[in-house]
């Protein structure tokens, strides 16, 4: 789409132009179209911030503009100053990990600091605050995947740049900091660096836990390139920022640090699993947390089986992509903005405009049907059958995507970024330096025949 639009001005350039040259370097262009739909989604919900997220008929979901950011501002003490996992008082228990605790607390302080006025105001301004801040995890977003995309393919990371769950999803929560975090490490591990690696997939998971995911992929491709220091590195210098973070607050807090944890291992099926919609239809699971773990654990050892069958060394960013979504599928919870996290995977893994939008056409939909579903709380919205549908939709838009990765990891002809040229995987960090599975000889081929 843009190679043709870009006729009117005289033609593609040709593979032997510096992709550098100019003062619009293909980065800059990345950031200016970043800030300008992550501008746009903050003006989304311009309607809910004139009310300052205060009204209670179902306005936020009539006008899709709900945010946590707001509401979490007011009902966990942080507008009166309490200090989080630390200071209970009579607001309900912090059920977010302590980086992410951490970051919405500075966030409190320094609204307290720049704003005065009424409690809906200094929500107001601590949305604003966070949406800066969420902004700048944005723009690291599209840096750090321009760069995993490599020196031949900067235009990929458009995919995240001008994506649509970049404006919709980018301040309901904090997810954006661990997904920057997470991109980070993978960044650090491309680039050979596997304390940088585990220090950045550390304060990741100390923000979300879903990053600790990451370590199958960055495993899987070791083992397949028989290099085993860099894993080990990496391993334990993620164990050891993890516990850095959390150790103040589990012997400050005890209490407070595990309230994100319990509340996790009681939570039922939730909101966008399709869990949920077996529950609200009568066909509950029973020992839920058994039966996706078990799903979920079966779904990893799938995607290492493919791993270490397929022709050639599957590439990290597919591998990694396919490993969040089949936590995402099987988790019993699937809200809104978890779609963050497997876009730049997913933008690097089939970096393909068509299949991109085909994926992201189920999380728009299901976007505004979640928020119609809730309006059921004030007698009007989306019934449960037509909620259902949408959550189906989502679930086959991304299997699809999921199936064309898989498909290229088999047939790597079919993997746009093979295609292209590029011979080793750009990501790979030491396992791209591993000599191809060549093969067995066939009966007219000596077995000394070079490769």
């Amino acid at each position: 789409m843009i190679r043709s639009g870009s006729e009117v001005l005289g033609g593609p350039a040709g593979r032997r132009r510096a992709p550098a040259t100019g003062w619009w370097t293909p980065l800059r262009v990345l950031l200016a179209l970043a800030t300008v739909v992550l501008a746009l989604g903050v003006l989304e919900r311009a309607d809910c911030r004139e009310n300052a997220w205060s009204r209670n008929d179902g306005q936020q979901f009539v006008h899709a503009c709900y945010s946590d950011i707001p509401h979490m501002y007011r009902e966990r003490g942080l507008a009166e100053g309490a200090i989080p996992y630390v200071d209970t008082g009579d607001w309900q228990p912090l059920e977010y990990p302590v980086l992410s605790g951490l970051v919405m607390w500075v966030s409190a302080e320094f609204t307290s600091l720049i704003a005065d006025g009424t409690a809906d105001a200094r929500a107001v301004r601590y949305y604003d605050v966070n949406a800066v801040l969420l902004g700048l995890a944005g723009l690291a977003l599209v840096a750090t995947t321009m760069l995993l995309a490599g020196r031949r393919r900067p235009w990929d990371a458009a995919l995240v740049a001008a994506s649509p769950l970049l404006a919709l999803h980018g301040t309901i929560n904090w997810d954006l900091i661990a997904v920057a975090l997470a991109t980070g490490a993978l960044l650090a591990w491309a680039r050979r660096r596997p304390g940088w690696c585990g220090v950045l997939l550390g304060l990741g998971i100390a923000a979300k836990l879903y990053p600790v995911v990451l370590l199958l992929p960055l495993a899987l491709v070791c083992i397949r390139a028989r290099r085993w220091r860099p894993l080990i590195w990496t391993v334990a210098t993620t164990a050891v920022t993890w516990l850095a973070v959390n150790l103040p607050v589990m012997l400050a807090a005890p209490e407070g640090w595990r309230a994100f944890y319990e509340f996790n291992a009681d939570r039922g099926a939730d909101f966008g699993s399709f869990w949920y919609v077996l529950a609200q239809n009568g066909h509950g699971v029973g020992s839920l947390d058994v039966v996706s773990t078990a799903l979920m654990v079966a779904a990893f050892a799938g995607i290492a089986i493919l791993a270490f069958l397929a022709p050639q060394p599957p590439r990290l960013m597919q591998l990694a992509f396919l490993t969040v979504a089949a936590f995402l599928i099987f988790n019993k919870v699937w809200s809104p903005q978890y779609a963050l996290w497997l876009l730049p995977l997913a933008a690097l893994a089939r970096p393909r405009w068509r299949d991109l939008a085909i994926w992201q056409a189920g999380e728009v939909i299901y976007f505004f049907a979640v928020w119609y579903y809730l309006l059921g709380g004030f007698d009007r919205g989306l019934p449960m059958d037509a909620y259902g549908v949408t959550v189906g939709l989502r679930l086959v838009c991304l299997l699809w995507l999921v199936a064309v990765v898989v498909r290229d990891i088999l047939r790597p002809a079919c993997d746009p970024v093979r295609a292209d040229g590029v011979e080793d995987d750009p990501a790979a960090g030491w396992a791209a330096t591993a000599p191809p599975v060549r093969p067995a000889p066939t009966a007219t081929e000596p077995v000394g025949a070079p490769a």
